[in-house]
């Protein structure tokens, strides 16, 4: 079994895929080619926001999104501890300063009461507050009502970090059409991966849009020899672009493959762990299907009996990022200890998860019988 099963997506699609790359050859036009922009227009459709635009993967994005929102040294930007260093390290490639936040018991995404506390925080050090990133941990949005009204009393921005959970939704909007910005990745592993790097930022600002679009090609202005801005060399291959369009296809589909395999996951072990919380009004792209283990259970004797038996697993995140070597400086909501994403730590499993995941009684037997 695979963690992720892209060989069994790809069997299926591979004619398509091929075709499409066939297509990108055939007219020649490998960078910002006629793919891309098809592409961006129907990713925008898909999430209902008014501006798609693509870059060279989600750290990118993330990246584009403060240079547009100018964030500068002495600025502090509010991010989760636990989760990939992408998030933190953007805010550190512009001179800024990371303030971690803790994370929430059932669905581990990023705290607003901790959130309230990392502003006072911030303030409390000397440094201006002026924006949120909130992570949609494994698949499923951040509680966006509860942040946006922390944000609009302060007066700060928010950027959904929407890597993991594209194609999810929060109420009555996507993942795409959340926050002043959104961003999402094309990573492989990813809900909608391509076949190498790729990335996406949006927006319903025409100005940001505009900014960013700028910002991707070097700050070009009106050709990419008149420079109005420090930018980025942030664009998407064609090729990607064209792979993705094929993939769009038939994502609606494995998104509801995806959350049969949670159901079932959900069905075969909520009386032995603790299973996925998913909010109400929301919906998870299922990135990971990701359990917490009782505190009894020897976690890493626990991955090598799953892996005896032929399944795979991975700890999505083995140290928060305030415990890291590169981040442990920065500060965090209370004083250096954020004691729910320490724990998580320590207690998350997470499964194979895609649209291709053969779920049986035989396999899900297999899973209970090394958890107990």
């Amino acid at each position: 079994m695979q963690f992720i099963d892209l060989k069994a997506q790809q069997e299926q699609i591979r004619p398509q895929v091929d075709a499409a790359i066939k297509r990108v050859l055939d007219h020649g036009t490998y960078i910002m080619g006629p793919e891309v922009y098809e592409f961006e227009k129907q990713l925008a459709e898909f999430c209902g926001v008014k501006h798609a635009i693509t870059c060279a993967n989600g750290t990118d994005a993330l990246g584009l999104g403060l240079m547009a929102k100018n964030v500068k040294p002495n600025d502090a930007i509010l991010v989760p501890s636990f989760t990939f260093a992408a998030t933190a390290e953007v805010v550190a490639w512009m001179g800024a300063t990371p303030i971690f936040i803790d994370s929430l018991e059932d669905t581990y995404n990023i705290d607003p009461k901790s959130l309230a506390q990392g502003i006072q925080t911030a303030r409390k050090l000397g440094f201006n507050p002026v924006g949120i990133i909130p992570v949609d941990l494994f698949g499923q949005p951040a509680d966006y009502d509860a942040i946006q009204q922390i944000a609009d009393a302060h007066n700060l921005w928010v950027m959904a970090d929407g890597a993991q959970s594209f194609g999810a939704a929060y109420k009555n909007y996507k993942v795409g059409n959340i926050g002043d910005m959104a961003t999402t990745s094309f990573f492989p592993a990813k809900p909608l991966g391509c076949y190498g790097d790729g990335g996406a930022i949006f927006t319903n600002s025409d100005e940001l849009a505009a900014i960013i679009k700028s910002l991707r090609v070097h700050g070009q202005g009106s050709d990419k020899y008149d420079n109005v801005r420090i930018g980025m060399n942030g664009r998407l291959d064609t090729i990607q672009a064209a792979i993705l369009l094929e993939k769009l296809k038939i994502f609606p589909e494995e998104l509801i493959a995806r959350q049969k395999t949670a159901d079932a996951y959900d069905d075969a072990l909520k009386d032995v762990v603790r299973v996925p919380f998913v909010m109400k009004g929301a919906t998870s792209a299922w990135a990971q299907y990701t359990i917490r283990l009782p505190k009894h259970i020897d976690r890493d004797k626990l991955i090598a009996e799953l892996k005896d038996a032929g399944i795979p697993t991975m700890v999505y995140y083995v140290k928060p990022l305030h415990l890291q070597t590169a981040y442990k400086h920065y500060p965090t909501a209370n004083e250096g200890v954020l004691p729910v994403c320490e724990s998580l730590a320590n207690e998350v499993l997470s499964l194979p998860m895609s649209g291709y995941v053969k779920f049986s009684q035989d396999y899900a037997a297999t899973i209970k019988r090394c958890l107990l």
